[in-house]
This record gives C-alpha cells, structure tokens and sequence, in this order.
C-alpha cells in the first residue's frame, strides 16, 4: 500500500543533513494552509492513539521518531515531513535515545481563522 493509497503523504528529503529554518517553514506550511509550532518530546515519549478533525503536518527536525498509523510504520528522519489526514488515528513515538524535535502544525479551517469582532 503506497501513500497515496491510504491518503498519507510523506515527503524525504534525500539531501545532506541541513538545519532547518522554523521561519522559513512556517510561511512555506502557511502557504499551505497550516500552522507551525515547534514541539520537544524526551526520549520514549510515547503519543498513543491520537486523531484530530483537521490534516496534521509534522516534518522531524532533530532525533528519531516513527509514526503508526492505518497498519504501518513511519520512520522519520530528520526533515521528513508527514501528512496526517483528519480522522485518522496515529501513535507517534520518540524511537531515539535523545530528545525528538519536530515541527508541527493542524489546516487552518474558516471558523479557525473567522474574524470574531
């Protein structure tokens, strides 16, 4: 089952280890329609079973992690970026002896960013 079977998008970025550049992230993912927040887990953090009503983008910037999700594995690399569809359920796991670093960030709905004045 490729990625785009399941409805999952995982982007590699097959080029030497670079910094990346949370600026620089935010306005590409905003041009996307997504927020970008900076997120630390410590070694063996372990998110089980989570599932949110929006997609949800994260892109691994220091560490190791996997993500299971729709019976299957994801491991992540850092600068790997992965879509999370809404509605899906997913456990991700710092699989690395130090901390996991990430990028993440939830679509940007209307009632999300609706004016409330």
């Amino acid at each position: 089952m490729t990625p785009r079977d399941t409805g999952v998008t995982t982007t590699r970025h097959r080029m030497p280890p670079r910094k990346i550049d949370r600026i620089a992230q935010q306005a590409v993912w905003a041009a996307q329609g997504f927020t970008c927040e900076v997120w630390i887990d410590p070694p063996s953090q372990v998110w089980k079973d989570f599932e949110h009503d929006v997609d949800e983008i994260v892109m691994l910037v220091e560490g190791q992690s996997q993500i299971e999700m729709q019976g299957r594995t994801v491991r992540l690399q850092p600068g790997d970026e992965l879509v999370i569809p809404a509605g899906v359920k997913h456990t991700v796991r710092n699989s690395g002896d130090g901390p996991a670093r990430w990028l993440h960030g939830y679509r940007i709905t209307k009632a999300a960013g609706a004016d409330t004045n």
